[in-house]
């Protein structure tokens, strides 16, 4: 029971008669002892403790806990069975020394852990006690050793001794218990928050760190508590339990906490297959560290050992390990726990009935084998991850070295050979987790007391801190300087949480005037959430408005789109305190000219998104901002008001401002430094440009350029667009053919989707026509990527594929508004119509089939209430003229995606190598829903379902908003290399110019031509590789006009093909009876072959 002031004596406490420094006798001490012992209160004995104690802090200190056996008397009077007082006396006494001595003398931890480790377990011990005093002040002892000792000493010297307890088993349960609460209490205590100083916070990091490295050996441990009869022992475990999984730090696996947890606690093959599915449905993203690894190691170790497991969750099982080994970046934390499962891997690999499944064990032991390699060019570079770790001889070296030249020890020889090791184990952890600053703190209270020269215990621990400083400069490089003359505006240290997830935690955030920050980080980190933080005023420290005005500059006055601009930007409190002049001063200054007939005068509706921009740029001037917040700033700007822009933030160097962007251009352009999220939830500050910050750091080349190198997309061949006649079209405004790489540019409202629906075939020109070849196929993907698989969030991808192409063509053209037949077209179906044949009028039915005719089709008709027999040939152009486009067009879009599926199988094993090519992972298309993926996942199924019929023409609005920057790489590469026609609407001035050498500006509903543009084939990072197929076919077709040998008729009229041909000999009656014969039997097994299978040439040509 604690007493941090004394309470009055009820009786005479012994006190000792030698002064202080001088060592008091054994006949002393041994009073005292009997005093607290024999005490006849609680009370008293405490204070007796406090006075033996102060006695020994003012003498002999630490050693006189095994000189005088004073640790002896306790565990003899803590076992007395027969009196009750004496067992709360021995506890209230080892509280008082776990209270008083640490704080003074940091090395009696030594004694009391490591020499003496018994009394810790006396005290767990003492809480099975019949007596509630007795428990009390056992639970007392416990709380004052725990209060006082650092992160590091719970792990290296209290957590042993609690590990080695519960391995026994044989202790009481109570005893049990206790141990689970102070491991739980550990786990508490690592917690992030919000709140605290940095000197906290870092203790929390580190010892949420090392106590996360022991859970592998925690966790069995308490799992076998949840299985024990006594009820109070399996409750405490299973708080302790969950207390532990908050170590982890992965968003990816914490949702699935509390199943993994119910699959330890039931441990049978339901619940297994259960966690096991759960954790095949996840998508990793998040760096997988050794706490996730300790967690689900046993639970999938179990999962590949078990004979009985059945094959479909031996293939989820090994799916889950290949995709955690993959985040696995450090290669010592893999060779700690990958070995444990390599056998189970490999016994799938070898005895699995189902070839899928040995391909994906295959596959798993290849990423496991690399994982655990450890490239020494790699780690040199800091591109694998690995941790530069120190051992404890290394730091045991150092401190005796630095010892020796402080003047050595006073002594304490035997104390020194158990202190030096576990100083050293805790310097280990300071070191290995760049905790350099801690470890004076850590060295100098454990060596005052036992040097020659008490003093000297600072030295020493000053010159350990400076050389691991040293070597800390030397592996990872000296930190930022601090700029010299430079005006600080922000300085703090904060935590940012979004519903429920932690973003940030403990870092520091610090701006100087004038400067351009680049905010970089993988989706989902956090960086537009930081931004409103900042923006509503709540983030810690961060100033308020009234010191630092900041400003949020977005582009999204929705909510007042039928105001003027002029008086919206007048609505606001602070700005209309300049005036109406001023604020008409400063919209002219960024383009709003004044007057009625001016741009002040339009609705805040009808701008576009670079005029939004501006106005919000204009807000953000009249407030007079000191700190600008810009959030994907060039979204929907043209190449014009992108430059403006860049500009205007360059010019304005008395702002600061605070951008985020994909637009690596605009960043290299802009911004002097550049933040960037690093794990451990933690902002990094580099100096430079977007450009010095890849040199930085290599992994983030990913900003910077289109590669591949990360998300691979490859699409497939178009095919042959047949009975392609040769161009014959006079005064188009515009054309594409296959070798098109086509943009189309303008601002919001300019056309640009109705000129691609004109081209589609979607829309009907008012006036003119749109000659669209009959079996042209188009894969299109819209601006809002997702509708097109939104309806389907319960199939898996692979089931989608099968679900949108069963009939034979592609399901989701028929849903399409232009395909719904309307009233007027349902009325026009009614339509008799007359040949002309004598048969009278008739009404259509359907069509039936198409066949060439001239340099056209004619269509089969069949007839309402009419046999097949009497079915009709009516030429397309007649059946246009009568009115029946859209059937026609139904049925041509069939017979064009027919004949682009007669190549492809539907089964699945074909559907996941398509996916694959399109950069998602086979396991992820066959078995996860597609509610379960990724927005970025989502997005690539939409793509593979747009290129599954092969198309000609691939159109794509807007492809850069709904991609991350590794897979916009691999989808530009793949555009690149792809071999049919491509039209993009899109802003993105380096997605564009890197890939179009054609442009279509289209402004007021006019298109202009831009052809022959230099493409930057720079900014592909391969670029120097030699020229390709794309680039030549590419900048040759730069107006989509020059003939090749798919759109030339090369084909169909025998054009000159640069050879002569030789001169046939003329062939005798049987050598042509021959040649018929086999014609016929060519033809037959033509008609025999699948639909879709090209016709064999007809030629007499034998081999």
């Amino acid at each position: 029971m604690p007493h941090l002031e004394s309470p009055t004596n009820e009786m005479p406490t012994m006190i000792s008669k030698t002064p202080n420094g001088v060592a008091p006798t054994q006949a002393e001490i041994s009073g005292i002892l009997d005093s607290i012992f024999e005490a006849k209160t609680s009370a008293a004995s405490v204070d007796a403790s406090y006075a033996l104690c102060e006695l020994l802090l003012n003498s002999v200190g630490f050693r006189g806990l095994q000189d005088y056996g004073i640790l002896a008397d306790i565990k003899k009077a803590a076992a007395d069975k027969k009196s009750g007082t004496r067992r709360e006396s021995a506890q209230n006494l080892l509280g008082a020394l776990f209270e008083r001595l640490p704080p003074k003398q940091k090395i009696s931890e030594v004694v009391f852990l490591l020499q003496e480790p018994s009394t810790v377990t006396c005290a767990l011990d003492a809480l099975a006690d019949k007596g509630a005093v007795v428990r009390d002040a056992a639970q007392y002892a416990l709380d004052a050793l725990f209060s006082n000792l650092s992160a590091e000493a719970l792990v290296v010297g209290l957590l042993p001794i609690l590990i080695t307890y519960l391995a026994k088993r044989t202790g009481k349960w109570q005893g049990t218990v206790a141990a689970y609460k102070l491991i739980q209490k550990m786990a508490d205590k690592a917690q992030m928050t919000i709140g605290g100083t940095k000197e906290e916070a870092d203790e929390k990091d580190l010892l949420r760190e090392i106590l996360g490295a022991k859970l592998a050996q925690l966790i069995p441990l308490v799992e076998a508590g949840l299985h024990d009869l006594k009820s109070e022992v399996e409750k405490q475990s299973l708080i302790t339990m969950t207390s532990m999984t908050t170590l982890l730090s992965n968003d990816d696996v914490a949702p699935r906490i509390p199943l993994l947890i119910e699959t330890m606690q039931k441990p049978g093959k339901e619940t297994l297959q259960k966690a096991i599915h759960a954790l095949s449905q996840t998508t990793f993203v998040a760096i997988v560290t050794s706490p996730v690894l300790a967690l689900l190691t046993p639970l999938l170790e179990r999962a590949l050992n078990d004979r009985s497991t059945a094959q479909e969750v031996l293939r989820q099982t090994v799916v889950v390990v290949e995709n955690l080994t993959k985040l696995v970046h450090d290669p010592v934390e893999a060779r700690t726990f990958l070995p444990k499962l390599q056998p189970g891997v490999k016994g799938v690999q070898e005895r699995a009935s189902l070839p899928e499944v040995r391909g994906m064990a295959d596959r798993a032991m290849k990423v496991m084998d690399k994982a655990m390699s450890d490239d020494a060019g790699n780690v040199a570079n800091g591109v694998s991850g690995a941790i530069i770790r120190v051992s404890a001889d290394e730091i045991s070296k150092v401190l005796e070295s630095e010892i020796k030249k402080a003047g050595g020890l006073a002594g304490d020889v035997e104390i020194f050979k158990l202190a030096k090791p576990y100083i050293s184990d805790i310097l280990v952890e300071d070191v290995n987790h760049r905790q350099i600053d801690r470890i004076a703190s850590n060295v100098t209270p454990y060596l005052e007391h036992i040097l020659n020269q008490s003093e000297s215990a600072a030295t020493v621990g000053a010159a350990v801190q400076q050389f691991y400083l040293d070597e800390d400069h030397r592996k990872f490089g000296q930190p930022v300087k601090e700029d010299d003359g430079e005006v600080e505006i922000v300085n703090t240290n904060f935590s940012l949480a979004y519903g429920g997830m932690l973003l940030l935690n403990h870092t520091n955030l610090r701006l100087l005037k004038g400067h351009r920050y680049g905010l970089c980080g993988r989706n989902g980190a956090g960086k537009s959430t930081l931004m409103r933080a900042i923006s509503n005023g709540k983030l810690e420290g961060f100033p308020s408005q009234d010191v630092l005005r900041t400003c949020f500059v977005e582009h999204n006055q929705g909510e007042d789109a039928d105001i003027s601009i002029l008086e919206f930007v007048a609505k606001d409190p602070e700005i209309a305190k300049e005036g109406r002049e001023r604020i008409s001063e400063v919209l002219s200054e960024v383009g709003f000219t004044a007057g009625p007939e001016g741009r002040q005068s339009e609705k805040v509706g009808s701008l576009s998104g670079g005029w939004k921009m501006k106005l919000a740029l204009a807000r953000a001037m009249l407030m007079k901002a000191d700190v600008l917040l810009l959030d994907e700033p060039t979204n929907h700007l043209d190449v014009a008001n992108v430059k403006w822009l860049q500009e205007y933030l360059k010019s304005h160097t008395e702002i600061t401002s605070l951008i985020v962007s994909h637009d690596s251009g605009f960043l290299d352009e802009v911004c002097t430094d550049i933040y960037h999220y690093e794990p451990g939830k933690k902002l990094a500050v580099y100096k430079g440009n977007l450009a010095a910050f890849v040199k930085q750091k290599p992994e983030a080349k990913s900003y910077y350029t289109l590669s591949d190198s990360l998300v691979k997309f490859k699409f497939p061949a178009p095919g042959i667009l047949t009975g392609a006649s040769k161009p014959s079209l006079h005064e188009v405004s515009c054309q594409l053919t296959l070798s098109s790489r086509t943009a189309i540019i303008g601002g919001n409202g300019a056309g640009k989707s109705t000129l691609i629906k004109l081209l589609t075939g979607e829309t009907i020109p008012t006036t003119g026509k749109v000659d669209k070849h009959p079996n042209l196929r188009i894969g299109y993907i819209k601006q809002h990527a997702l509708e097109h698989v939104e309806m389907h969030l319960e199939k898996t991808p692979n089931q989608y594929l099968q679900w949108r192409y069963a009939n034979g063509d592609d399901r989701e053209v028929h849903m399409k508004q232009t395909r719904i037949l309307s009233d007027e077209d349902k009325a026009q179906m009614d339509k008799l119509v007359d040949l002309g044949d004598g048969s009278g009028g008739k009404r259509i039915e359907a069509i039936m089939g198409r066949q060439k005719y001239k340099k056209t089709f004619q269509y089969e008709i069949k007839w309402v209430g009419m046999l097949p027999k009497y079915n009709s040939q009516i030429s397309r152009e007649t059946l246009i003229s009568l009115g029946f486009n859209k059937l026609i067009q139904e049925f041509d879009d069939h017979e064009a995606s027919r004949e682009g599926l007669g190549f492809r199988e539907l089964t699945p094993t074909a559907i996941a190598q398509h996916f694959e090519d399109l950069g998602l992972d086979p396991e992820i298309a066959n078995h996860n829903e597609i509610s379960g993926l990724s927005g970025g996942q989502k997005v690539k199924v939409v793509i593979a379902g747009a290129m599954w019929n092969n198309p000609h023409l691939l159109v794509l609005d807007e492809p850069t908003n709904f991609l991350d920057r590794d897979s916009l790489g691999g989808l530009a590469v793949a555009i690149r290399d792809y071999k049919g026609g491509v039209v993009m609407i899109s802003h993105n001035e380096e997605f564009v110019g890197a890939l179009c050498p054609e442009q279509w500006h289209v402004v007021a509903g006019r298109v202009t031509h831009k052809g022959n543009m230099a493409i930057s084939a720079d900014r592909f990072e391969d670029a120097s590789r030699p020229s390709s197929g794309f680039n030549s076919s590419v900048v040759s077709a730069a107006t989509s006009t020059t003939a090749s040998a798919v759109n030339s008729g090369a084909e169909d009229n025998g054009g000159d093909m640069g050879f002569k041909a030789r001169k046939k000999k003329k062939k005798t009656k049987k050598e042509l009876k021959e040649a018929e014969v086999r014609r016929r039997l060519r033809h037959i097994e033509w008609l025999n072959s699948p639909k879709g299978t090209p016709h064999p040439p007809d030629t007499d040509d034998e081999s």
